[in-house]
């Protein structure tokens, strides 16, 4: 390492000649190739850590989402018994979250045009955490009702919003395994749920299921602060023309200044013109509803994994848990309590692992592994309800195949249903397009969960769950024939894996002639 001086202007050969007093710029030169290469690999891994922590932050919202959906399962039990509601109240009380959840996930794709990626986010945050205190100070269940709406509307926001913020400010070779972010937060938050309801319950029934909800409200001071750390989306900064805010956000988030100007060049392309011109919302939609045939690929892909995801029964595997292990025939509700426990461990343990193998194994296998897997899973609970019921075996058996069921969902098609619908649309369609997905998931959820337990005294416990595997299969189909293999490729390449020949013909003669008009500018 040294210090050479070298003159502002030097002559023809390179060679600096420098008179007597001549002012004399000093430059740092680098005569160590390891010292270069370990400067390097420093940016490279501040960089990843930087990445890393915006996607955590960015996460935080799923945590509610989960902990209210694992903390209902038991909390529901109290809720009953305090406020004396009917069966009918508990199914509408317990799916009316998915169904409102709609509007706020079909707000949330204009909400997040207009205002940013990041401070949607925050707004979810503001409204879900309203309606979770209405719950917790609830005197009535139309009270509980008013805060259950708002809980919904707030989710719906954080549902859709998270993966496409996590997916625009990701590097392809890592984009699987943090957009699966949002899905780990959501199973973390069901255990810390079912952990609630445990330890809560031996208070009494009129205050335990307060106590059980209030504690949820506890991480909006973490997402308050982890505002004002995460930076907008660089995508979402294009497109409103702030590119000189997108270049400083690109070139944290990249390796080298290089990259991120070519990052910057894919982006003002991908957004249609190099000075990226903004989208109508009216012109959005109609490409959405009558669209092109690539996109028309895209929708169904983006919206029939969102809706296997939830008409496979996941959410009344999650919600109404304890019903299910009492129709097996576990009796006290410490002991039911205890066994939704041993589920959110599963859960969450598995979409761990999903995190490590997204983005070395690929999308496709492990959505096949996962469909499978809740294929067999299913039509075993089936099968132990209907015919091992109250039977010690049979407990035994339904508690292992609703761990297998939420194992085998949890390592495949809930993380990769939120990466897939966040990454294989357009730019200029990607937030409305993911809130058109969003809200196919929560109608679905919704569906399910508020039709359970009527469908379960019509047709058995046993028979919903068959019907559950059934639907199973048909998702193995899907996967198979509508899902294309996306890992390791940026999110513009992703959009030419659902174009024809003709298409990439077009495609290629108008980013030609884009590149040609940004040389000449």
């Amino acid at each position: 390492m040294g210090l050479v001086g070298v003159q502002e202007n030097g002559n023809e050969d390179g060679i600096s000649e420098i008179p007597m007093g001549a002012k004399t710029k000093y430059i740092k030169m680098t005569s160590d190739p390891l010292e270069e290469d370990q400067v390097l690999q420093n940016k490279k891994h501040e960089t990843k850590k930087y990445i890393f922590a915006c996607a955590v932050f960015a996460s935080l919202n799923s945590v509610l989402l989960g902990y209210d959906v694992g903390v209902m399962s038991g909390a529901i039990i109290f809720i009953q018994e305090d406020l004396k509601i009917t069966e009918v109240q508990q199914e509408v009380l317990v799916g009316i979250l998915s169904i409102i959840s709609l509007l706020g996930s079909l707000a949330g794709g204009k909400t997040s045009d207009v205002l940013g990626r990041k401070w949607t986010i925050g707004l979810a945050a503001v409204i879900f955490q309203t309606g979770g205190a209405v719950m917790a100070l609830a005197p009535s269940f139309k009270v509980l009702m008013i805060g259950r709406l708002m809980a919904g509307v707030g989710i719906g926001f954080g549902v859709m919003i998270a993966p496409v913020y996590i997916a625009e400010i990701s590097p392809a070779i890592a984009r699987g395994s943090l957009t699966s972010f949002p899905e780990i937060f959501i199973n973390f938050g069901i255990l810390l749920g079912y952990i609630s309801n445990y330890a809560f319950s031996g208070l009494p029934s009129h205050i335990n299921w307060r106590v059980m909800l209030g504690v949820g409200l506890l991480p909006s001071v973490v997402i308050a602060l982890a505002l004002f750390v995460i930076p907008e989306s660089p995508r979402w900064l294009v497109v409103q023309n702030r590119i000189e805010e997108a270049r400083v956000v690109l070139l944290k988030i990249n390796d080298s200044e290089k990259e991120a100007e070519e990052k910057l060049q894919e982006i003002q392309v991908a957004a249609g013109s190099a000075n990226a011109d903004k989208y109508e919302s009216k012109a959005v939609w109609k490409e959405i509803l009558c669209p092109t045939p690539p996109v028309r690929r895209m929708l169904i892909t983006g919206c029939g994994i969102q809706c296997f995801q939830q008409v496979t029964g996941i959410d009344t595997t999650v919600y109404y848990s304890p019903t299910i292990f009492k129709n097996a025939g576990i009796t006290s509700n410490s002991e039911l309590l205890a066994a939704t426990v041993a589920v959110g461990f599963t859960k969450t343990l598995f979409i761990l692992i999903a995190i490590f193998l997204i983005d070395k194994l690929g999308r496709k296998p492990l959505l096949y592994a996962s469909t499978i897997g809740m294929t067999v899973c299913l039509f075993s609970l089936s099968l132990s309800l209907a015919f091992l019921s109250h039977a010690k075996v049979g407990i035994a058996l339904a508690i292992l195949a609703v761990c297998g069921n939420v194992a085998s969902f949890s390592v495949g098609l809930g993380p990769i249903c939120w990466v897939l619908s966040s990454e294989i649309f357009p730019l200029r369609l990607r937030a409305q397009a993911a809130a058109l997905g969003a809200v196919g998931s929560r109608v679905s959820s919704g569906a399910i969960s508020m039709s359970f337990l009527s469908v379960s005294r019509a047709i058995t416990v046993a028979g919903t769950f068959f019907v559950f595997g059934v639907i199973s299969c048909c998702a193995v189909a899907f996967v198979h024939y509508c899902v294309p293999e996306t890992r390791g490729k940026t999110l513009e390449e992703i959009e030419v894996l659902f174009k024809d020949e003709d298409d990439l013909e077009e495609s290629e003669v108008e980013m030609g002639d884009v590149e040609r008009l940004m040389q000449k500018s």
